[in-house]
C-alpha cells in the first residue's frame, strides 16, 4: 500500500482523486477544509497552502505519491490586470507548490521511487486571450517539472497534467448554465468539457508503478484542444 499526500483535495479534481485512491492507497489529505472528506477512507491535515507551514510530522516518513492541487482561474485583458494578480497567481500555482515539495523531499527519496503529480493548463502551450496570469504561472510549473524531473531521476518522476476547462468548483462561473457549457464543449474537437473523473484517473496512472517509466511529461487531457482542429 503506497502512501500517496494531496495538497487540496477537499474538492474538485482533488477530491476526485482521492476518491480513486483511497481503497488501494494510504491518502493524506491537506487542505482547509474537511467537510466532504470526513467520511471518507482518508487522513486530513489541516493545512492553508497560502499561510501555513505544512507539518511534516503528520506523515508518514515514506511518501510514495504527492499531487498539488490549488489552482487559480484569472481571465482578464492585460491591460486591466495589476501586477498583484500575476503575484498571487504565482503564489498559489507555483510558489506554495515549491515551498511543499521542499519541505517533504527526503520523505519522496525515502522510497525506492517516488511520483510527483502537478497541474498545469492547455493556456501555457496555446497562446489564449485573457489568460496572461494563469498562463505564466502554470508556465512556470511546466518547466520546473521537467528541470526537477531531471535532477532527481531515477528516484523521483515527475508529470504534469494539463487540462482544458473542467467542471469543477474553480470554474463555476464559465460553466453556470446550459448555454456556457454547451458553448464549452463545442470548442473541444471531443464536444464536452473535462471531468474531474478524466483528472483523477490520469493522476492516478502517473502515481501507480504502471507509470514507472514515464517522467518529465506533460500530459494533456483536454479533449483534443491543444493539437486538433475542431471540427464543425
Amino acid at each position: 500500500m503506497k502512501n500517496i499526500l494531496l495538497i487540496g483535495g477537499s474538492y474538485g479534481n482533488g477530491l476526485a482523486i482521492a476518491k480513486e485512491l483511497q481503497y488501494e492507497n494510504k491518502v493524506f489529505i491537506a487542505s482547509r477544509t474537511n467537510d466532504i472528506i470526513a467520511e471518507m477512507n482518508v487522513t486530513h491535515i489541516p493545512f492553508d497552502a497560502l499561510t501555513d507551514t505544512l507539518d511534516t510530522t503528520k506523515l508518514p516518513d515514506i511518501i510514495h505519491g504527492f499531487v498539488y492541487c490549488p489552482g487559480s482561474i484569472n481571465l482578464r485583458p492585460f491591460r486591466g490586470l495589476k501586477i498583484e494578480t500575476f503575484e498571487a497567481d504565482m503564489q498559489i500555482n507555483f510558489i506554495s507548490m515549491v515551498k511543499v515539495i521542499q519541505s517533504i523531499l527526503p520523505n519522496l527519496n525515502a522510497a525506492e521511487q517516488s511520483s510527483i503529480v502537478l497541474f498545469s493548463s492547455v493556456a501555457a502551450s496555446m497562446g489564449m486571450p485573457f489568460h496572461t496570469s494563469v498562463a505564466a504561472a502554470k508556465g512556470a510549473i511546466e518547466g520546473f517539472a521537467k528541470a526537477l524531473a531531471a535532477e532527481y531521476a531515477p528516484k523521483i518522476r515527475v508529470n504534469v497534467i494539463a487540462p482544458s476547462l473542467t467542471d469543477t468548483p474553480l470554474a463555476e462561473k464559465f460553466l453556470s448554465n446550459d448555454e456556457k457549457k454547451e458553448k464549452s464543449a463545442l470548442r473541444h474537437p471531443l464536444k464536452r468539457v473535462g471531468s474531474t473523473e478524466d483528472m483523477a484517473q490520469m493522476a492516478s496512472f502517473l502515481l501507480s508503478d504502471k507509470s514507472s517509466w514515464i517522467s518529465g511529461q506533460i500530459f494533456h487531457v483536454d479533449g483534443g484542444m491543444s493539437t486538433l482542429l475542431v471540427n464543425g
